[in-house]
């Protein structure tokens, strides 16, 4: 009994760590826009959620406390869009493996307005509804803590394998760059040179033409 709990303990603390989301409170000056950047892999399901915090508890939102949202991916490609909302919610399986942004936009008003704004954005294991799915599949705290364990063992898998990717991606990138700075620094000791042999062949023709030497 002792280790079925601490095997638990260890699972669910596995799963809070290796989560990947973020929850923020900010505020938006209107007329401008703030960007949030999300690092999601490829087929990774992620979830938002977002909303105006009321400035005034008991009372309506004011009228021009209004939000425009639109998701991007890095290849510029938009997934979630609303305009002139005080809430919302977006979802999507990312098919792009890259930074995801999303930009809040607040229409100009004078005098300028600064609207606080609750943000949830999740992605990966930490986007799962688990508490849904321990109701529908009426699993046991053992089995339902099995199944976090193996989505996040599959995240990790899938990280390693992602990571891997990007340092690949990054050597090539450093031998393009070696190799072409070598290219680089060839040709500016030839052009070096051929200007400091252009300037001593001009030099002797005229002292040659001048009969100095």
């Amino acid at each position: 009994m002792k280790l079925q709990r601490f095997v638990i303990c260890m699972v669910t603390m596995m799963g809070l760590l290796l989560s990947s989301g973020q929850s923020l409170r900010f505020e938006l000056e209107s007329g401008h826009t703030k960007c949030i950047a999300e690092d999601i892999k490829s087929n990774s399901m992620t979830v938002g959620h977002y909303s105006i915090v009321n400035p005034n508890e008991g009372q309506p939102l004011p009228e021009s406390h209004r939000i425009t949202l639109k998701v991007t991916s890095a290849f510029g490609n938009s997934y979630h869009s609303s305009e002139n909302v005080q809430s919302g919610q977006f979802s999507f399986q990312a098919v792009e493996a890259g930074d995801y942004m999303a930009c809040f936009y607040a229409v100009d008003h004078q005098p300028r307005l600064k609207i606080p704004i609750e943000f949830d954005w999740r992605s990966g294991v930490a986007a799962k509804d688990w508490s849904t799915v321990a109701k529908k599949g009426s699993v046991d705290a053992m089995e339902y803590e099995l199944k976090k364990l193996a989505d996040t063992i599959t995240l990790i898998h899938d990280e390693m394998f992602y990571l891997r990717e990007r340092e690949k991606e990054m050597q090539e990138l450093n031998k393009v760059t070696n190799s072409r700075m070598a290219w680089l620094s060839i040709l500016s000791l030839f052009v070096c040179l051929s200007v400091a042999g252009m300037q001593i062949w001009h030099l002797k023709s005229f002292f040659e033409k001048k009969k100095l030497i």
